[in-house]
């Protein structure tokens, strides 16, 4: 029985049902945790609901019927419990805008990377970005609270999520701290898990991981596009793996990339070259090749706008390289490119997805890594137009 005077263990035994069903559960060990951990606890005092306006919609335990908010709470969707890094639903009194900042994930990502974590009875687990705290209660049911030790940069998010934890029978390790630093109080750790998106996994995380031991993290900056890295650290002090699949999580906040603001045609306004693009720049907007994007211009990001007259504006701006790329299209199809600053970045970025394209457009999932103390290698087998490297400045 919870705060909301309603036995959910029916809720959470059909939860499980549902994650078992999508394949995203498959072990009784982690079925046991989803059906023992209330997730209604870790989304107090409330969540934002979006709306049709593009408002945030406030709602809140107190304020709502019981059965109301347990639908909520076991409904099949990542729920916003943090807007502009301050904002909780219990300080909204009507619809507002904002941010979101902090989040219940949906519980199949949450799950299905849990189980990718691999871990076993006895290891320690260390987790970057405790949010709400319900991964962090999933895993201290499936371990022992004194084997998951956690990390949160938000020190009003850390509170909250202890103070669940606690409601939920759970007493862990939690620091309020620089997620990328990790915390060496219990290092080195079997597993690092990562429930927020990094540009490129810290080689602090590797330093404090043991030989063998296992390393999750969502890699890549745009909301779209990111992909879930596994990689094992050598004894060598590298590690190495692939992207597992597609993953999408909040940037770090240490790690999100600023805005692109002001007025964009005079961020433009001169360009160094002109010419007709070989591929459209929609493409962007898929998966894979926004993901190869970012290999093979880091730091780049992709905007959309609206001219006055409705007319569709595209851009990719690197502002820590001052270079960006103009795309405009005369009649919807028959795309140009004005790029200007040092780096040629749709040069770059149509080179790899040329490649990518004449490869068979393999999937995301065909990506390798190795991460070193100074660089980043990423590469698909079989091309050498399919390698990047990342090194640190």
């Amino acid at each position: 029985m919870t705060d909301t005077g309603i036995d959910t263990g029916a809720e959470r035994r059909a939860l499980a049902d549902r994650l078992t069903d999508s394949g995203d559960l498959t072990t009784p060990a982690w079925r046991a945790a989803v059906e023992a951990v209330p997730r209604e606890l870790f989304l107090e005092p409330g969540v934002f609901l979006p709306t049709d306006s593009g408002l945030w919609q406030p709602l809140t335990a107190g304020a709502t019927a019981p059965k109301e908010w347990v639908v909520t709470a076991y409904s099949d969707q990542s729920l916003v419990t943090q807007l502009d890094n301050h904002l909780t639903a219990d300080q909204a009194t009507k619809p507002v805008r904002g941010f979101p900042t902090s989040s219940s994930t949906i519980p199949a990502t949450v799950v299905s990377m849990i189980e990718a974590l691999e871990v076993a009875e006895g290891q320690q687990v260390l987790e970057i970005g405790t949010g709400t705290g319900y991964s962090t209660a999933l895993m201290c049911h499936r371990l022992g609270e004194d084997n998951v030790t956690t990390v949160e940069v938000d020190p009003q998010v850390a509170a909250r999520a202890d103070a669940a934890l606690e409601k939920a029978g759970y007493s862990t390790w939690t620091v309020t701290g620089d997620g990328l630093l990790g915390h060496p109080r219990r290092a080195p750790y079997d597993r690092v898990i990562a429930t927020c998106a990094v540009r490129r996994i810290p080689y602090t995380w590797v330093r404090q991981t043991k030989p063998g031991g296992v390393i999750l993290a969502t890699v890549g900056s745009w909301s779209y596009g990111t992909g879930l890295a596994k990689v094992t650290v050598n004894d060598d002090g590298t590690a190495e793996g692939r992207i597992i699949g597609r993953s999408s999580f909040m940037q770090a906040r240490s790690q999100a990339p600023k805005s692109v603001a002001g007025d964009l045609s005079a961020r433009t306004a001169y360009p160094d070259s002109e010419r007709a693009t070989k591929i459209s720049p929609l493409v962007l907007e898929e998966w894979m090749p926004a993901f190869l994007a970012q290999l093979a211009a880091p730091g780049a990001q992709f905007v959309r706008a609206t001219a006055s007259n409705d007319a569709q504006l595209l851009y990719v701006f690197d502002t820590a390289r001052e270079s960006f790329a103009e795309f405009t299209a005369a009649d919807g199809h028959a795309w140009t490119v004005h790029q200007g600053g040092p780096v040629a970045l749709w040069d770059d970025i149509e080179r790899a997805l040329t490649a990518w394209q004449d490869a068979g457009n393999p999937d995301i999932t065909t990506v390798h890594l190795r991460v070193t103390n100074t660089c980043h290698d990423y590469w698909i087998e079989g091309d050498p137009a399919l390698r990047w490297r990342h090194c640190l400045v």
